[in-house]
């Protein structure tokens, strides 16, 4: 009886430790580290140990935007989690062709080289799936595995602009980046404006008076598809892939994952999410979480 009872008082401080630990912020259970790109260093933390998964952020984010999925997902992985150059504690080089997606995909290939391994499972959202998707088809012997949450593929993409009068109005606001002065538009408010959670916003005023505007921007001038379009010679990806969308994106329209599997050699797995917007990893972050972690789970990545 007395094994019995210390065996029930252990549990119950093991399940009071998990629950305190998982009620800490994230940013205070993380490890830094910075690789560097040809002298660009890129910022980046980590939790856990095992199989690599790298973390991708969009615009407007930060590597803080993985806070809700990072501490499940680093029960059987080392997590990373970057900061995408121009953005908080990477460095911001001068430039529209410092942004072109050539250097965006190397800053990922240095982080996991840095991290003394020579492959990973990439997560993107928003520019990160693009970074995501291109790292995949031109890298394949480092990915062992692909998520991407809202963003189509760049081919999917650039057939939806070409042909899809929708997804032209959609992405407006992309044309708007692209003129030379649009960063002069950009402020904190209309940064954070989307981040709901107050303690988490002023991690986000801090992280972007960090950053830089015309970085953050570039990331449109050097990449987002303009006129006249040319085709993208991306080959195939071969690693498995799963994809998430909410389809209340004002952004980035479903129809763009269309005929996905002309695009990638490796199983596909799409789940549409109703009634969430562009940013699912917050707005759906335990479904998002969940997922993510239960199909590299059953995939063995």
């Amino acid at each position: 009886m007395t094994r019995w009872i210390r065996h029930c008082a252990l549990a119950v401080v093991l399940i009071v430790c998990a629950a305190h630990s998982d009620a800490t912020d994230i940013f205070d259970l993380v490890h830094d580290g910075y690789a560097d790109n040809g002298g660009v260093k890129i910022h980046y933390v980590t939790r856990g140990r095992g199989p690599l998964v790298v973390l991708l952020h969009g615009f407007p984010d930060f590597w803080y935007g993985w806070r809700e999925q990072i501490p499940l997902l680093a029960r059987n992985h080392l997590v990373a989690a970057l900061d995408l150059r121009g953005y908080n504690l990477s460095d911001h080089p001068d430039g529209v062709d410092q942004y072109g997606m050539g250097f965006l995909i190397n800053d990922v290939a240095a982080v996991i080289h840095d991290l003394g391994y020579e492959h990973a499972t990439l997560v993107g959202h928003d520019w990160g799936g693009g970074i995501a998707w291109v790292f995949a088809a031109l890298y394949p012997q480092m990915t062992d595995g692909l998520v991407v949450l809202q963003t189509p593929h760049p081919r999917g993409l650039l057939r939806e602009l070409l042909t899809n009068p929708d997804q032209q109005g959609r992405s407006a606001y992309a044309r708007f980046f692209q003129q030379p002065d649009a960063a002069r538009s950009l402020t904190l408010g209309g940064l954070t404006g989307w981040v709901t959670d107050p303690s988490a916003r002023e991690r986000y005023v801090q992280a972007f008076q960090r950053s830089d505007y015309e970085a953050m921007l570039n990331y449109y001038k050097a990449n987002y598809p303009r006129a006249p379009y040319d085709d993208l010679p991306l080959p195939n990806v071969k690693a498995p892939v799963l994809i998430m969308h909410g389809l209340d994106d004002p952004f980035l329209l479903p129809a763009g994952h269309n005929s996905t599997w002309n695009f990638v050699d490796g199983p596909i797995t799409l789940i549409t999410v109703p009634h969430v917007g562009h940013f699912i990893h917050q707005d759906a972050a335990d479904l998002v979480t969940r997922t993510i972690y239960e199909w590299l789970r059953e995939r063995r990545l």
